[in-house]
């Protein structure tokens, strides 16, 4: 989990995580690593984008209503461990809130005083698979200090590359020694293994187009079947950003306080409009989300909505996975008519 860090003691020194579909289990390493797991069941977001806050508050007065907007304190925070595909992540996470010209300040005023300390994975999950989306496992950019950390039976220790002048400057108040190539070839090496341990795969080939023509495809059916609408996906999911709000009054009708939480394109009432719910079923919701985060994605961000981290895979409930859905529609895909339709 991720929390507040003290001291060094309380990393997870000598755990390790083992990941699979709708499986998540601790486990001891056979050495002193201070980094030796991927990533649990929460995400950076929560933070940035914490599931409950209050927008602002309004008091009743003799001409109205007094609204004061509430806005997060101004803490400096330090992402420590955070990894590649999580830094991706946050990247989404910044074009939805910050680009464009509807930003979101509570996520504005968290995100600028945010250091982010990324680590390199050596050892990905069962459930990764961030090579498909080019989002890891090195972190390329995005972070103001990175660290690969090396450990043998002989030595520990950790490379670091700077992203940042703030990440410089950080780094020059530690004791550290000049890299050479000898450290370069380690890190290299490390990475190279990592890729070849990628727990997944995705083809991600045409696939928003794969997606759109493939909208009545049976196997949305057979997935539906074991879905249990519990929205697990979507909290877990580092980019996912859907929100509901919520007026909470008092007694009187004097003071009214207005909340954003979480939800999910999962949920029922998400999509409720005059006259019920847009998507009824579980089979469009989860269509909908799928077809989102890999398709749809891309044309309203310019980017796909999935970076591989894979927890969705392991916090299914059932076990449902991301991949193994889009390779079965990919296996067999609906003829297309003349005009490109189904």
């Amino acid at each position: 989990m991720y929390g507040p860090i003290r001291c060094v003691e309380d990393l997870p020194i000598g755990w390790t995580d083992r990941q699979e579909a709708g499986t998540y289990r601790l486990e001891p390493r056979n050495d002193s690593a201070l980094f030796g797991y991927v990533v649990g069941p929460t995400s950076w977001k929560k933070f940035l984008f914490p599931p409950r806050e209050k927008l602002w508050q309004a008091q009743k007065t003799g001409n109205g209503f007094q609204v004061e907007a509430q806005f997060p304190p101004q803490e400096n925070t330090a992402f420590l461990g955070i990894r590649s595909c999580e830094l991706h992540a946050i990247a989404i996470q910044d074009k939805v809130f910050t680009a464009g010209p509807f930003v979101d300040s509570h996520y504005r005023l968290r995100r600028e005083n945010v250091l982010l300390i990324a680590v390199n994975c050596t050892q990905p999950g069962g459930a990764c698979f961030c090579v498909s989306m080019n989002t890891g496992p090195k972190a390329a950019q995005g972070f103001d200090l990175s660290l690969t950390e090396v450990i043998s039976a002989s030595e520990h220790y950790f490379i670091a590359h700077t992203g940042t002048p703030k990440g410089e400057a950080i780094l020059r108040e530690v004791p550290h020694q000049p890299w050479d190539e000898n450290h370069e070839k380690k890190e290299n090496a490390l990475m190279k293994a990592s890729e070849r341990q990628m727990g997944r795969a995705l083809d991600t080939r045409g696939i928003k187009e794969l997606l759109y023509q493939n909208a009545e495809h049976p196997q949305w059916k057979k997935v539906a079947d074991r879905c249990l609408s519990c929205a697990n996906c979507t909290m877990v999911c580092p980019t996912c950003f859907c929100s509901s709000v919520e007026d909470v009054t008092d007694l009187k009708g004097e003071h009214v306080d207005r909340w954003r939480s979480w939800d999910s394109c999962f949920n029922l009432e998400f999509s409720y409009i005059h006259g019920g719910s847009a998507r009824k079923s579980t089979q469009s919701r989860y269509r909908q989300w799928m077809t989102h985060k890999l398709a749809s994605w891309h044309d309203q961000f310019g980017t796909s909505g999935c970076v591989g981290c894979g927890r969705c895979i392991v916090w299914c409930p059932v076990g449902i996975d991301i991949t193994k859905e889009a390779a079965i529609i990919r296996q067999a895909p609906l003829p297309q008519t003349q005009e490109g339709g189904t």
